[in-house]
């Protein structure tokens, strides 16, 4: 029902402020406006788009939870498209998505309404039918050992 009311009430919004800010400074000023912002907009979200995925690749590297990073790179990702739609409103609401810290706060507040129940990476393993056949339990692989700091906190990728 919610995002019955998002979908009727933000054209709505909209509208009525295209109807006061241009009754207010005119047509032309208001275009502009409109321009500005997407042009404004476009620039902040690449930025801001590659400090976030700065910050996905170092949890990475750094084998730290990755779901803050991928949250604040999907409300980039919000908010550039935001930024595209013509009018104040939405404009408004992306230029709030580009500040790290109402990002943060989205974040806390997400994190606190979903509760995960369980998490699998990948699917079963595949079976090579060769190996079946020849009954091996040879597994050949590749590894690198990658030097971890004592010091530092768990990863909370695995239970310790």
């Amino acid at each position: 029902m919610w995002l019955f009311l998002a979908f009727l009430s933000v054209p709505v919004i909209e509208i009525a402020l295209f109807i006061q800010v241009g009754g207010a400074i005119g047509l032309w000023p208001t275009l502009g406006i409109v321009v500005l912002t997407a042009v404004l907009g476009t620039f902040l979200v690449r930025t801001q788009g590659a400090l976030a995925m700065n910050n996905l690749r170092q949890s990475f590297g750094t084998l730290s939870d990755p779901s803050e990073p991928l949250a604040h790179g999907a409300m980039i990702l919000v908010s550039g498209a935001l930024l595209l739609t013509p009018g104040f409103f939405t404009d408004a609401v992306g230029f709030a998505l580009l500040v790290p810290g109402v990002r943060s706060a989205v974040f806390r507040y997400l994190k606190s309404r979903i509760n995960v129940q369980s998490f699998q990476m990948g699917g079963q393993p595949q079976q090579n039918p060769f190996q079946q056949r020849q009954g091996a339990d040879i597994i050949d692989g590749e590894y690198e050992e990658v030097p971890r700091d004592p010091n530092a906190p768990p990863s909370g990728w695995t239970k310790h």
